[in-house]
């Protein structure tokens, strides 16, 4: 219901304009707090880069910071990761990640995050803590947030906004009647606005996500997703639909699919009832991290990675570069 809301296709958003109004004005009032000195914010000893969006729901951020953190990492900087770290709840804060990190502790993405580029990663609902316990363990050149665009306590250097190019804003609404945060004239002051799948507008960099081989929770083999035969698909991301679409167009016809909320909690028991006789249960990547723990030997998990052209990679890393430099 709410995303027939969110997209226009329902007519009932009008009996939510009140508290999306009321959502606007504070939201506005916050802003304009902190840009004017009323509110107080800290400014990071090292350059921090935002990755964030607009829109309430998941529009890719998470494969962007991974993507940053390799090309920085390669560029020889040495690159730490914050979060707000959410459906994690861990008995304190900030938390420093290590091997033994749960995503009960830390989040599902930041332990993504952790898994898959080793570099240093802190989370706290208060990201000037989490970068700080970064500081105090590691020296570090820069600082890449995930998600936080609204999070003003934080100064930052680069602003870089994640859009869904297939649902842009909606019906343009602040939550709840819409989708938005904050309204899409604020892409006007961001560095860049990355736009993932559908079509980008003029000044925006196009992104896509693209699959490799199906890994197996188990026992790490590699195979091609078209492979595995018989699958169930599920997702327990912002926006499920977009991992089914994927399979679709790898050529992979599953024999159901079951979309979760995001950062949904999962047990034995309940994937276990998805699937039957020979069926292969095949996940993102995110909902692996919280399914190692009981995995059984017929699941599998198909990791996405952000391509840019090499144009759009070459300006993503000047602007990068020139907040260091600055």
């Amino acid at each position: 219901m709410i995303e027939r809301i969110w997209s226009g296709k329902s007519k009932l958003y009008p009996l939510l304009l009140p508290l999306s109004l009321l959502y606007g004005l504070v939201s506005s009032l916050r802003r304009w707090g902190y840009r004017l000195g009323w509110l107080r914010s800290w400014r990071s000893p090292v350059p921090v880069v935002v990755v964030g969006n607009l829109t309430a729901g998941g529009n890719g951020k998470t494969p962007i910071v991974i993507w940053l953190v390799e090309r920085l990492s390669q560029k020889g900087l040495r690159v730490g990761v914050v979060s707000r770290g959410y459906g994690g709840k861990a008995e304190r804060y900030p938390v420093v990640l290590n091997k033994a990190t749960t995503p009960n502790e830390a989040g599902d993405e930041p332990v993504l995050i952790f898994q898959r580029t080793g570099a240093p990663v802190a989370v706290s609902p208060v990201r000037r803590q989490a970068v700080e316990a970064l500081l105090s363990q590691y020296e570090l050149d820069i600082i890449v947030t995930d998600d936080g665009l609204q999070h003003y306590a934080l100064q930052r250097d680069v602003e870089l906004v994640v859009v869904d190019g297939v649902r842009r804003f909606g019906n343009g609404w602040w939550l709840p009647a819409g989708p938005m945060r904050e309204r899409a004239k604020r892409l006007e002051s961001v560095d860049a606005a990355i736009v993932n799948g559908g079509r980008a507008m003029p000044g925006e960099i196009p992104m896509t996500l693209l699959p490799s081989l199906a890994v197996n929770l188990v026992t790490d083999e590699r195979v091609p997703v078209t492979e595995l035969g018989s699958v169930v698909a599920m997702a327990g991301i912002g926006h499920p639909p977009r991992f089914f679409q994927t399979l679709n167009s790898l050529g992979v016809k599953p024999d159901a699919v079951h979309g979760f909320a995001d950062h949904q909690d999962y047990t034995l028991d309940t994937l276990s009832s998805l699937t039957t006789g020979a069926q292969s249960l095949l996940m993102t990547e995110k909902d692996a991290v919280k399914c190692r723990g009981f995995a059984k030997d017929s699941w599998w998990y198909l990791p996405v990675d952000a391509h840019f052209s090499s144009e759009d990679e070459e300006r993503l890393l000047s602007i990068l570069t020139a907040a260091i430099s600055r």
